[in-house]
């Protein structure tokens, strides 16, 4: 089954198909291919570019860059990039805190933030995990409690992304402690990261690199204006951003165009191996049904609301990122265990287990799929 695009929209694609390969530096889209870890400059890089073409940002409001476009058509934008190698808008940038302000910040924090955003002239970090609250994300216990005209926020955030990179983080703090359910009482401040008293500490990872972060905060005062939207409404306005990140995490792109280049690396084996052809059309069908569930919440999301449907992308789809890399490695065997291009291997080989051990985080970061089942059970089915 194929998407059966109108004139207008097979144009469209075209044009995007066009961008995409000409107009993004090609060092940066062969980084990408390779399945290089890209460093900040090149992230920066990248999204200039989109945002040069003006469609870095197009689920935004018209008015603060974004497009006015259809599902269909943000699908396509979606597809488009990542089989073209392109890396994705920076999610806390583009996905996660642009899309806050611009639905409940203030004038002035609009004003003074999403411009700034768009451009990554402000690298955002994202402060909800905490040690005791990941999955249970609303047992935080980072307090900012009001002193005059600023916040003073004490506590600690953990697995935050790229944090050494950030220049702000937006943040959930707790700013009533006596709220009667643990889900209120909590407010979305946006901290200047060179406020004294900020401290970003890095975690080693299984895969052996170090893309996460501990941060802490220590008698951090901020301003009052730096609070977006309502004191105590931060829980809403969460909700809010995660279905936005479960949506980008599924990854569906990018899984499409990796499964489509494990065929080609498992070259005449695919035609010897029954089995293998089986595995490969049993992840190409699976893949299918998370695509149409993709345009599926981007049609229903339309209206600004959580979408519940959200978490089902994110569960399928982690999962789905997971049985690809496996695959992968599957195909690379003993070669994949070793990146030193010295040994002599494919290329196509040497990222195979550190892609693999990345990727087991999928299932936990965004809401752990554990907690996106009670979601389904609870939202979906009304269990």
């Amino acid at each position: 089954m194929r998407l059966r695009l109108s004139p207008e929209d097979a144009a469209f694609r075209a044009e995007l198909r066009e961008f995409f390969t000409t107009r993004v530096p090609q060092h940066i889209r062969d980084a990408v291919a390779a399945r290089e870890e890209l460093t900040k400059e090149q992230m920066v890089e990248s999204m200039r570019a989109l945002d040069d073409g003006g469609i870095a940002v197009p689920n935004w409001p018209v008015e603060w860059g974004g497009r006015d476009w259809s599902p269909l058509r943000r699908h396509l934008w979606h597809e488009e990039m990542q089989a073209a190698c392109v890396p994705a808008p920076i999610p806390f940038n583009a996905s996660m805190v642009g899309p806050v302000i611009a639905a409940f910040g203030s004038p002035e924090l609009k004003e003074r933030f999403l411009p700034a955003t768009r451009r990554v002239d402000i690298w955002w970090s994202q402060g909800f995990s905490e040690p005791d609250a990941g999955s249970d994300l609303a047992s935080l216990r980072t307090s900012a409690v009001r002193d005059g005209d600023h916040y003073v926020v004490n506590g600690q955030k953990i697995w935050t992304s790229y944090a050494q990179y950030g220049d702000w983080i937006f943040t959930l703090v707790r700013t009533d402690p006596d709220a009667p359910r643990k889900q209120a009482g909590i407010s979305f401040l946006l901290i200047d990261m060179k406020t004294p008293g900020v401290t970003v500490r890095p975690i080693r990872l299984i895969d052996g690199g170090s893309l996460v972060n501990e941060v802490f905060f220590e008698d951090v005062r901020v301003p009052i204006e730096n609070l977006v939207g309502e004191e105590n409404h931060g829980w809403d306005y969460a909700k809010f951003l995660l279905g936005n990140e479960r949506v980008g995490i599924a990854g569906v792109g990018g899984t499409k165009w990796l499964l489509g280049e494990a065929k080609s690396w498992a070259g005449e084996r695919l035609r010897q191996d029954p089995l293998l052809a089986a595995e490969i059309a049993r992840l190409e069908n699976d893949l299918l049904a998370i695509e149409l569930t993709s345009i599926r919440v981007a049609a229903d999301s339309s209206d600004g609301r959580p979408q519940p449907a959200s978490s089902v992308l994110k569960l399928a789809g982690s999962e789905m990122q997971q049985k690809v890399s496996e695959l992968v490695l599957d195909l690379a065997g003993e070669r994949g265990l070793s990146s030193d291009p010295a040994a002599g291997a494919p290329a196509w080989t040497r990222p195979a287990a550190s892609s693999y051990l990345h990727l087991r985080a999928a299932s936990i970061y965004g809401g752990s799929n554990e907690i996106q089942r009670q979601i389904i059970a609870s939202s979906i089915l009304g269990l």
